[in-house]
């Protein structure tokens, strides 16, 4: 009663303008709660970026804790932040590269196979929109086929064809039960490429190496698809899509980009599949996806070779090219 009696000491307008203050402060909040983004993989190649961009979109984003092997963490996170959407970023793929998950399959399968199919399972069950950033290292050409070097590209529909690493079987794996999930996003990313010298960046990978394969490939330039796949969450978009820029480029476009705007010496020569296989111990992919079914959606999203020419401008402006000697 005390509140009461001191609250009719003010004037009308006052009480009313102080009312609806506090059912404004209450509704921002319960709005930013709803709408709420939580990041498996937070720290990592990909997760890492998608936190940057939304934070600077001024979203609400919580960095997960939980590592989504670990069931009963990641279930209490997801009940305790109460998202609206999930961001997938999380997996392993080795160090220094995927031939690691040659020697170390149950760890792979766990957090690549399992792992990735509970969270989307647990997601489901709360009514919660999973982002899940998978890969497009799943096909390979076949020569004498549609498929081969320079014939159609890979669909969504296309089944996968390749098992010649444990880490893209195990991705197969899990992404033929996870698209099952009616609350999903799929986006196959393939060979990441940002504007910066990751180590994880494909070009950063190549540039290590004296002699390269030269094949074309479709590749994805993340400074220009990972702000779509944002606008692609908050839309609660679901199913499968091939997320890579339209068109190829080869190792070799590459390198000749990375002399032209980072360093003019690096000397690079190739050789064959077969000789790569006797200096590796998974096999590597070589493909096209098809992103029709992205581009319809996306109509904007510039050519690979465009694409890759403003990443490299930008880390040449940025000042990662290679100082020359005077």
């Amino acid at each position: 009663m005390k509140a009461v009696i001191v609250r009719t000491l003010f004037s009308t307008t006052t009480v009313y303008i102080y009312i609806k203050s506090a059912i404004a402060t209450t509704d921002i909040r319960a709005q930013s709660h709803i709408m709420s983004y939580l990041v498996f993989g937070s720290t990592g190649y990909i997760g890492s970026r998608l936190v940057a961009l939304l934070k600077d979109d001024g979203k609400s984003v919580h960095c997960a804790k939980s590592r989504i092997e670990n069931y009963v963490d990641t279930a209490n996170e997801l009940d305790e932040i109460k998202p609206a959407y999930v961001l997938h970023a999380a997996g392993l793929t080795g160090r220094p590269n995927i031939d690691w998950c040659e020697v170390n399959k149950i760890q792979t399968v766990q957090v690549n196979v399992i792992a990735s199919q509970n969270l989307a399972d647990m997601c489901y069950q709360r009514g919660i929109h999973m982002t899940n950033y998978a890969t497009g290292c799943i096909y390979d050409y076949v020569e004498g086929t549609e498929h081969a070097c320079g014939g159609n590209p890979f669909t969504e529909e296309d089944e996968p064809n390749y098992k010649g690493s444990f880490y893209s079987e195990t991705k197969i794996y899990a992404e033929k039960i996870i698209s099952q999930f009616p609350n999903v996003l799929t986006l196959r990313v393939r060979m990441p490429i940002s504007a910066d010298l990751h180590p994880r960046s494909f070009v950063t990978k190549i540039a290590q190496y004296e002699k390269l394969i030269n094949y074309p490939n479709s590749v994805s330039v993340l400074t220009e698809l990972l702000p779509i796949s944002l606008d692609m969450t908050s839309k609660k978009l679901t199913g499968l899509y091939n997320f890579t820029n339209p068109g190829t480029v080869s190792h070799n476009e590459v390198m000749d980009l990375y002399r032209e705007f980072i360093d003019p010496t690096k000397v690079t020569t190739n050789f064959s599949i077969e000789e790569q296989a006797k200096v590796i111990k998974s096999g590597r992919c070589n493909n096209h996806l098809d992103v029709s079914k992205l581009q319809k959606l996306y109509p904007e999203i510039p050519e690979v070779h465009v694409a890759l020419r403003r990443a490299f401008e930008k880390m040449s402006n940025d000042g990662l090219a290679v100082k020359r000697e005077e």
